[in-house]
């Protein structure tokens, strides 16, 4: 399989996705409505310190619509109608991104009527993880639906969250997107791999534009979009190559799918509401311990790049284990659950180093009354908006 800079076929899906980028940048100066609602900056979970085009999805579906003309042949059929069902998603999403009020619920709606449409499209779903107890269960429709359900969106809300600072959840996705492709690639299906590969073109299209500066946003449209489409093009290799292992595919996917479990979990043990935004994300605490421990308070344009220059080897790390173990389903599984054990024990270190430098006299100013409040869990009112957005 060509790298996808040197074959034009995939080079024009990236071209495509920069150029409109590039236009939507332009046309938020002449429409300010295409950068959101004026309290977007204001909310728990807010990550950037200006108001900026958050309509990056607009790009990003219209270079993946675009990208029909150069999938192959044999699934461009296919390809057309998943991206059809996929626009209920895009549209929902869309909304919100414009400044029109879409409940976290609503959205959640979104991807699994969006999900059930993609299913009845390609007459798919997830029906095997490994285990061959399991796998029968999943043959039956009323466990195997509901199970795909929970898995699509998981992953697509999970890429919605990690869209905190700039170019970590297109990142995610493009390593995602790659990775997947070489597991195609080495399990024989090369129509996927070209499919993914698609994709990786198109959100590195994007990426350029996004990071380090943040010109524009992916937006719930976009961040969606791509989590839902990654993810559907995992399942889609598993249930075409039984060699493919899921836990090697689920592993291109980690971060967002983890950050989504401990999201629920720290909400769990809060008696919060699963659905409400916080500030205790990994990348949060991250941005937050560079301005604090190595740049200064109040340089966030410094320290939202270097927040994701930071977390790109964690992201990385469980993806090239993917495509190591891609046809080794024991140690796949294996590798998930080290990686997922890694993962929460560093939120706990991290969130333990956060409450003992608050006992420190500088820190009161360093980290702020919003950091504090989150790490004890308070319930003072605060700007409520939708979860995972900027």
């Amino acid at each position: 399989m060509n790298f996808f800079l040197l074959s034009p076929d995939l080079t024009y899906p990236l071209i495509i996705s920069f150029f409109l980028c590039v236009l939507l940048v332009i046309l938020a100066q002449v429409f300010p409505s295409l950068s959101g609602r004026s309290d977007d900056t204001k909310a728990v979970q807010a990550m950037h310190l200006h108001l900026t085009p958050r309509v990056g999805g607009i790009a990003i579906f219209g270079a993946l619509v675009c990208g029909a003309f150069f999938a192959p042949h044999v699934i461009r059929q296919s390809y057309i109608a998943f991206l059809a069902g996929t626009s209920l998603l895009f549209f929902v999403g869309l909304r919100e991104d414009l400044g029109l009020r879409v409940s976290p619920r609503l959205r959640m709606m979104a991807i699994l009527v969006t999900s059930l449409i993609v299913m009845a499209i390609l007459d798919t779903s997830l029906q095997r993880i490994g285990n061959v107890y399991v796998n029968q269960l999943l043959q039956l429709w009323f466990i195997g639906i509901p199970f795909t359900l929970l898995i699509t969106a998981g992953v697509s809300n999970g890429f919605n969250l990690v869209d905190g600072v700039n170019g970590l959840a297109s990142m995610t996705a493009f390593g995602a997107s790659v990775a997947i492709a070489l597991i195609a690639h080495l399990s024989g299906d090369a129509p996927m791999a070209s499919v993914s590969m698609i994709v990786a073109a198109v959100t590195l299209g994007f990426l350029v534009v996004n990071y380090p500066f943040g010109l524009i946003f992916l937006g719930d449209a976009g961040a969606y979009v791509l989590g839902f489409v990654i993810c559907w093009i995992g399942i889609i290799v598993i249930a075409r190559v039984p060699e493919v292992s899921p836990w090697a595919v689920l592993m291109t996917m980690f971060w967002p799918i983890a950050d989504t479990l401990l999201a629920m979990y720290r909400r769990w043990r809060a008696r919060r509401s699963v659905m409400m935004a916080d500030r205790l994300h990994a990348h949060q605490l991250v941005m937050r311990a560079i301005e604090t421990c190595f740049i200064g308070h109040g340089r966030r344009q410094i320290a939202n790049p270097l927040t994701t220059l930071f977390l790109a080897p964690f992201i990385v790390a469980p993806q090239i284990a993917a495509v190591l173990l891609w046809d080794n389903n024991l140690a796949a599984f294996f590798a998930v659950f080290v990686f997922l054990a890694l993962f929460f024990w560093s939120f706990g270190f991290a969130l333990a180093a956060v409450k003992r430098y608050r006992l420190r006299p500088q820190a009161s100013q360093s980290f702020g009354a919003g950091t504090a409040a989150d790490v004890d869990h308070d319930q003072r009112p605060r700007v409520k908006t939708s979860v995972g957005t900027h």
